[in-house]
């Protein structure tokens, strides 16, 4: 007779604690997926295995029996440790932990479409590393051959040659009999990297998982990672849990974005999910970036990391000529235009030589904003609170974070005035603009409106590695790590938009974005051209990315970061209290604020409560907390709430968030 420990499949707080059953089968371990007669009806449920004894639990006198073990489907032990250091460390249920690691549910009983779908495989053979990639390689290399748990940032400029240094080092691991995971921050990005991947790999050894698969195509390639079939993962966020068994080296291409971040329950850290589970294999972990998150850079300079740089373009040419245009001085020589007079010039010039243009703006839609100019009131999302955006083309205005839609108004609402119109610009608005000033050029946007439908970001990519598009206008989308030989401009619309965010990053998101964006630019054989317009050209972000040198925005960074106690110095606890009665939200905060306000010692700082950014989302009411934790005290205070919401009865929803990206 076994006594097993395991994780309920039921997602609420009531159920959210470790349950004992007996078990009569002798090979039962942990990580086998279990049937069990669960609470008073015992209505049979699953249930996932965390740990088995030969010893009878003290205090607990009556068991309930384990029915059956899923002869097909089972974790592996350090998929489950995994697991359970992500409910402690990321103050989620130990079922949402769980479902990270599982499968879609949806059996592989057809036939599916290739996920490779429209890469050709054109075998490559490995380039001849410079010495600073030879550099960065050996030490790599030499962590893979001896199983040492290192972590490298490797710090290379735009162009530098990250990927070869990649592939050649993933070559290694594969050779020496283990698997190896690369990861990109978007799925814009997978279709460019599978293709590298696979032209040296070949497409029997890889696995792609990102969300844009259909639920059966991720069934089929978690079963051929888990059958050991591949050995190679290919992929986004999620793909950091891809079933290995024996991983040697795992990468995070472009390692400072921030969708590495989770922005639903469990709200983990990829980063640290992928230092957890390196740890756990004697795996070795590669940061890539030529913008490192300054927190990342921080812990370089401190080594923890071991830091490797790539200093010059592989290809030699020079990073891009930027330049700063000052959109106050346009509006003052009578230009209105979203477009500069020296963008205008050229992106003419471009197109002449039959290069091409990307532009970039980090906001969708045609305007970000409708007001009224006689009162000022602003048309605002019933339920989230927040601005709506009028979109031109769908002939409405929606909200970006619950996705309502409603009517232009033609009055104000508020005050009955016909003075009520659009203000702000957003893609949409920016290519209605470029097609009037360049009628000829062929036209394309890439953003989230645009590559909705399945298939559409890969046809909009493929048209401009083909040279059928002229200029293409996106947001972030296009201003991270796309490869393009033939793009001698980009031109960032307003680096305003980020710089203006209330966050304490919105100065490191502003440089990371600008520089990115301008890395797009010649990256072929001739030294490309990059213009930033700005009504803040004075802004050190702004300044730093002009002369493409992140030492010195780091320096003005790191200094603000530590007067002011933020990371990588603190940590800090997001608490959300939402509530259909807002007393109720605001009642909670204030009890929970009380009881940390007594309770904690004063080196925390207790901010709060608040109304949250977006007060109301979805009929809720938010208010909330942050929490600022020295250096070395995180695990104290996730404990410390990890109990409150053991004991949380209450009809509030509570939600963390450890080290947001975000307080909206």
């Amino acid at each position: 007779m076994k006594y097993v420990s395991l994780v309920v499949d039921n997602n609420t707080n009531a159920t959210d604690e470790l349950y004992t059953y007996i078990s009569e089968f002798s090979d039962i371990k942990v990580g086998n997926k279990v049937s069990i007669p669960f609470s008073r009806s015992n209505r049979i449920t699953d249930g996932y295995v965390v740990s088995v004894s030969d010893e009878k639990p003290e205090g607990i006198n009556s068991f309930k029996k384990i029915r059956t073990i899923d002869p097909d489907f089972s974790l592996t032990s350090e998929q489950i440790e995994t697991a359970l250091w992500m409910h402690q460390r990321y103050i989620c249920r130990y079922i949402e932990a769980i479902r990270c690691l599982l499968p879609s549910n949806t059996l592989a009983k057809r036939k599916t479409k290739d996920p490779f779908e429209g890469i050709e495989e054109n075998k490559s053979l490995p380039q001849k590393l410079n010495d600073e990639q030879q550099k960065a390689y050996d030490a790599i290399a030499e962590s893979v051959s001896k199983k040492k748990n290192d972590i490298f940032l490797l710090y290379g400029v735009t162009g530098s040659g990250k990927t070869e240094v990649y592939l050649q080092a993933m070559q290694k691991c594969i050779d020496s009999g283990r698997q190896g995971i690369i990861l990109v921050p978007e799925i814009s990005l997978t279709v460019q990297t599978v293709a590298r991947f696979v032209n040296r790999f070949g497409k029997e050894n890889v696995a792609i998982l990102h969300s844009k698969l259909t639920k059966q195509q991720r069934f089929v390639e978690y079963k051929k990672i888990q059958e050991g079939k591949v050995k190679l993962v290919i992929g986004v966020r999620s793909a950091i849990f891809a079933p290995f068994d024996n991983i040697g080296l795992i990468v995070l291409d472009e390692e400072h974005e921030t969708s590495y971040k989770s922005d639903k329950s469990p709200k983990y850290d990829c980063m640290e999910v992928a230092t957890k589970r390196a740890i756990a294999h004697k795996a070795c972990l590669v940061l890539g970036s030529a913008t490192p998150a300054v927190s990342d850079y921080y812990r370089s300079n401190q080594k923890i990391f071991k830091q490797l740089v790539l200093k010059e373009r592989y290809n030699k040419v020079p990073l891009p000529n930027l330049s700063v245009v000052d959109m106050r001085d346009e509006i003052k020589a009578g230009n209105k235009s979203l477009f500069s007079g020296k963008l205008v010039k050229e992106i003419n010039e471009c197109l002449e030589s039959k290069k091409q243009v990307i532009l970039f703006l980090n906001r969708r839609g045609y305007s970000s904003h409708v007001n009224c100019r006689e009162c000022g009131f602003t048309v605002k999302c019933p339920d989230c609170g927040i601005s709506m955006t009028y979109h031109k083309g769908a002939g409405a205005l929606i909200c970006h974070y619950c996705g309502r839609r409603t009517k232009m108004p033609k009055i104000c609402p508020d005050c009955g005035s016909s003075l009520i119109g659009r203000f702000g610009v957003g893609t949409e608005q920016v290519e209605e603009k470029a097609q009037e000033l360049f009628p000829d050029a062929v036209i394309e946007r890439m953003d989230l409106d645009t590559v909705k439908k399945k298939g559409s970001l890969e046809a909009i990519l493929k048209r401009f590695a083909n040279k059928k598009t002229d200029i293409l206008i996106g947001t972030q989308l296009v201003a991270k790590g796309l490869d393009f030989a033939n793009v001698g401009l980009v031109g960032v619309i307003s680096a305003d938009v980020t710089l203006n965010i209330p966050d304490f990053r919105s100065a490191e998101r502003s440089f990371q974005l600008i520089t990115q964006a301008a890395g797009r630019s010649g990256r072929g054989d001739e030294q490309g051209k990059v213009i930033v317009q700005t009504y803040s050209p004075e802004h050190p972000a702004i300044q730093a990315a002009a002369k493409q040198d992140y030492d010195e925005f780091y320096k003005t960074e790191i200094r603000i970061r530590e007067l002011a106690a933020y990371p990588p110095f603190t940590d800090i606890f997001h608490l959300v209290f939402s509530d259909e009665k807002e007393s109720e939200a605001l009642s909670s905060a204030e009890k929970i604020a009380a009881v940390f306000n007594k309770y904690l010692s004063d080196d925390f700082v207790v901010l709060g409560p608040c109304k949250a950014a977006i007060n109301k989302a979805g009929n809720l009411y938010r208010y909330q907390i942050v929490v600022k934790a020295p250096a070395g005290k995180r695990k104290e205070l996730s404990n410390y709430i990890n109990e409150i919401k053991r004991t949380w009865n209450k009809n509030t929803l509570l939600t963390v968030d450890v080290n947001p990206y975000s307080l909206m």
